[in-house]
């Protein structure tokens, strides 16, 4: 009933996962990252321990094969589920039981891992991909998106549309973009336009946040607002 992908951006190397669906609040339950050390989907009938669990893992170094292996092996209800992992090596893994509902499958590149199921065809997979890759130019963020919106185009979940997520972290433990459209008729294109709305300030007032290195981060109202006022005046 989802599609997603998982990618690493090669210039900053975030994490980034976009999922879709027709289903109730995807963001809260499918994506799920570890800073620095990889990022997991967990779908079809979720599990979301899936997500829980493999994040501990993979912090712990654990290759993402080892990680699928780890959590389906634990679960009675694993021919029901999908799940696919990118780890902090690039490695990638994935599990689609036997039971998940056709169509569904899992495809991979450089960079990236896309796994469906519920889907109206292979091509959603397949165009999400090749929309990846060709828009690599792209901002990060725009670059899940459109590969997304590419997928949506070959038919996307074949009973419909209802969520969308976008989860991206990259140094530190908190999320450098955490958006989800939870109920939506066109919940990919409500997406992009949080995506847009996140650049006209909290893309600038992240960087003044607390971070493991600087732990007060930056607190001057006054120094933020400048420094903010400055990075939008740069990009016009």
């Amino acid at each position: 009933m989802t599609w997603s992908i998982i990618a690493r951006d090669d210039s900053t190397g975030q994490f980034g996962i976009a999922v879709a669906t027709r289903f109730f609040a995807a963001g809260a339950h499918v994506p799920h990252i570890a800073a620095g050390m990889g990022a997991i989907a967990t779908q079809a009938l979720v599990n979301p321990y899936y997500g829980i669990d493999g994040v501990r893992l993979l912090r712990e170094g654990r290759s993402a094969h080892d990680v699928v292996e780890t959590v389906i092996a634990a679960d009675p209800g694993r021919k029901a589920r999908q799940l696919h992992i990118m780890d902090a090596s690039g490695g990638i893994a994935s599990h689609t039981g036997r039971e998940c509902i056709e169509w569904c499958g899992h495809i991979e590149g450089s960079g990236f891992s896309i796994a469906g199921n519920m889907l109206a065809g292979a091509r959603v997979l397949d165009d999400t991909a090749k929309a990846y890759v060709a828009n690599e130019k792209l901002p990060f963020a725009r670059r899940l998106i459109a590969a997304m919106r590419a997928g949506e185009a070959a038919g996307g979940d074949k009973r419909g549309k209802q969520s969308a997520a976008l989860l991206i972290y990259g140094d530190e433990e908190w999320a450098a973009l955490d958006l989800r459209v939870d109920d939506h008729n066109d919940p990919l294109t409500e997406l992009e336009r949080l995506e847009q709305v996140s650049r006209e300030r909290w893309v600038h007032f992240r960087k003044y946040l607390p971070t493991r290195m600087n732990p007060a981060g930056i607190t001057d109202r006054a120094t933020i607002d400048a420094g903010i006022e400055a990075a939008i005046a740069g990009e016009r």
